[in-house]
């Protein structure tokens, strides 16, 4: 009794003063990651998509004809439209405040919610506006309405005074916003103009009904003063310009737009552009309401489906019999293509909308791309028969590939039947495999227990691989590591690798939840960067996720991934009886198979982190690998005294 009593008196309160409420703009400044993804300089540029969008919205709905995009002399931006501007009026719900102070101060506050003031939109969480104020240091707000010129400025996303009307305004209306991004949350990271740039010429590509103007006050290569950008032909004038060097199997693209309005009685459109060349790799460029999708997304999925069933059907009636077995990988071998679509309240896959993820967004384009890519392909037949060729080969090209990959699976089982190597799945296909890269052999004793012998395979490696920035071509052949790593993928190094040759679907770096672990993992993403980048790009590249902690009271138990859970759970309690059991794991082989496979393998519940490269700057992430495992220590200095303000938590 004494000791509960004593135990007691040492625990510190937890009762309702122990619960901190962040309001609005508290919130956003603490965790911006939750918001834009983050305080690096992806998220920086994500600020000026958020306002961009809101002017986009303007001109997608008919309102505005003409956006201005202007980069200062001090890194502040503008951006300007013709628009119907913001009200300005007190708004119902607090008449002490306009509807403008309340779009830029309060979260969850916009005209996008009841679909009455835009039928399509790219702005929908009501949130965009108020986390860029929070996030600068300075941001201005100009409406001409009602030929009046009206203003109110902010800082951190706190009111400067009431909105003002500043002067006439005749023959102007539209907003105008220009802020600055706070160097307390960014850091040394400023706007790119090459990056701002190829932003403001994509959304002219994305609505061929704006004009859009540029001007720039900081000197950059290749990166004009000033710029307009009006393209009527919209997409299909995007695609021409990006293949304009390249051979292409068509004289032009097939490239179309339909109103689902017309079609299928609700708002929305798509538009589309694809061509296949045998000149560069493939791609595709999705948009949904003008905001980039670079993560796919359902309307992805169904213009890939349009397209693959039209193409079958096309062989199907020249009689070629082999256009049955070309799948979706084939068509985008080659094949450059860019969708955008409109629809009303689409769901996307967090704040950043990196995926769209509206299920019906996937029939309406597939049904409207799908006729007309019949008909593209009937009238066209020298451009439809020289496409349904070169997928014919490309399909012929990759089941010979996986022919070779089911007789080098066994031939690399023997080879690297070492101790502590390669234990190989039983699967004679690629597809669903995955490859377990793991560190130690105790990690590997614990993995090989929990995995699905079926399609997991593990590679245990001794320690920390070669830092092969730097390292010369022949010490990165005679690490025994590294080479054991090529020959289970199935591959060669720089030059001579080739992703059709990689013998996993998914190779997963799965290392323990520690500092130690971090390292590995970030040597041997620095080593794929480096020698098989096209692996990334092609997202076979994966992190997975073991906890840090197990939490163990009575007979209840769970896994956390850090400290932050931790310390939650234990103030919340397991909802078992008697004291709370704290078990931090030194690495995945103190785990058992059963809770390994739980927490870190079974894929129905564990999570994977796909390693991806920023596709609107890879140049930017050479030079932070080169800074951070690089052979100069001063970059890595500066780097650590630039960032070290940002760090709320420090595993030491």
């Amino acid at each position: 009794m004494a000791d509960d009593l004593l135990q007691a008196a040492d625990t510190p309160t937890y009762d309702a003063s122990s619960i901190k409420v962040l309001k609005g703009m508290e919130a956003v400044r603490m965790r911006p990651g939750m918001y834009i993804g983050g305080t690096d300089e992806r998220a920086l540029h994500h600020m000026a998509a958020e306002i961009l969008d809101n002017s986009m919205d303007e001109a997608v709905a008919g309102h505005a004809t003409r956006i201005e995009v202007e980069l200062n002399a001090d890194y502040s931006i503008t951006i300007r439209d013709n628009g119907r501007g913001i009200p300005i009026d007190p708004h119902p719900e607090d008449p002490s405040k306009s509807a403008l102070e309340m779009i830029f101060t309060e979260l969850h506050a916009g005209g996008k919610f009841n679909g009455d003031a835009y039928e399509t939109s790219g702005g929908l969480h009501g949130v965009g506006a108020t986390v860029v104020n929070a996030l600068t240091d300075s941001l201005v707000v100009q409406v001409a309405k009602n030929k009046e010129l009206h203003e109110i400025r902010f800082s951190r996303g706190v009111p400067l005074g009431p909105l003002t009307m500043i002067g006439a305004a005749p023959n102007r209306r539209g907003t105008t916003v220009t802020f600055h991004p706070d160097k307390e949350i960014f850091g040394s990271h400023r706007f790119k103009p090459a990056r701002l740039l190829k932003m403001a010429k994509s959304k002219a590509y994305l609505f061929s009904g704006v004009e859009i103007r540029w001007k720039c006050h900081v000197d950059e290569a290749d990166v004009p003063s000033e710029a307009v950008f009006h393209f009527p032909g919209g997409l299909a004038d995007y695609l021409s310009e990006t293949l304009v060097k390249s051979t292409t199997y068509a004289e032009t693209p097939f490239a179309g737009v339909v109103d689902f309005k017309e079609k299928f009685g609700t708002p929305g459109k798509v538009e589309w552009a694809i061509n296949w060349t045998p000149s560069r790799d493939g791609f595709i460029q999705s948009y949904c309401n003008t905001v980039p999708t670079p993560e796919g997304g359902t309307h992805e999925a169904g213009f890939w489906a349009a397209i693959l069933k039209g193409i079958r059907a096309y062989g199907e009636l020249v009689s070629n019999k082999k256009a049955s077995q070309i799948n979706r990988d084939d068509l985008i071998t080659g094949g450059c293509a860019l969708v955008s679509c409109f629809i009303r309240e689409p769901e996307f896959v967090g704040q950043t909308k990196d995926r769209l993820a509206t299920v019906e967004a996937q029939r309406l384009v597939e049904n409207s791309v799908r006729d007309h890519f019949d008909n593209w392909l009937a009238s066209d037949t020298k451009s439809a028969g020289a496409i349904l060729d070169f997928l014919v080969l490309r399909a012929e090209e990759r089941l010979r590939r996986r022919q070779e990959k089911e007789t080098a699976r066994k031939s690399a089982t023997k080879k690297l039947r070492l101790p502590g190597k390669l234990t190989d799945c039983s699967s004679k296909s690629r597809e669903g495999t995955e490859l377990f890269i793991v560190e130690g052999d105790s990690a590997g004793g614990s993995a090989k227990g929990a995995r699905n012998r079926e399609t997991q395979a593990l590679l245990p490696l001794k320690g920390k691989i070669l830092n092969v920035l730097g390292a010369a071509s022949n010490k990165l052949s005679s690490n025994a590591e590294i080479r054991d790593l090529c020959e289970a993928l199935g591959v060669g190094l720089g030059t001579k690798f080739n992703v059709d040759d990689l013998r996993y679907d998914k190779i997963i770096i799965m290392t323990d939840a520690d500092v130690d672990g971090a390292h590995i993992a970030s040597l041997l993403m620095t080593f794929f960067f480096t020698q098989m980048r096209p692996m990334i790009d092609a997202g076979h590249l994966y992190l997975a996720c073991p906890p840090l902690y197990r939490l163990t009271q009575g007979a209840k138990r769970i896994y956390v991934p850090d400290d932050a859970a931790k310390d939650a759970a234990m103030d919340k309690g397991l909802g078992g009886k008697g004291k709370i059991d704290v078990q931090r794991f030194k690495g995945l082989g103190e785990m058992d198979a059963k809770d390994l496979k739980e927490t870190t393998m079974d894929p129905d519940t564990r999570t994977l982190i796909r390693v991806t490269i920023d596709e609107d700057e890879p140049g930017e992430t050479g030079d932070l690998v080169e800074r951070l495992m690089g052979k100069k220590p001063e970059l890595r200095f500066q780097y650590i005294q630039e960032n070290a303000k940002f760090v709320e938590e420090l595993d030491v």
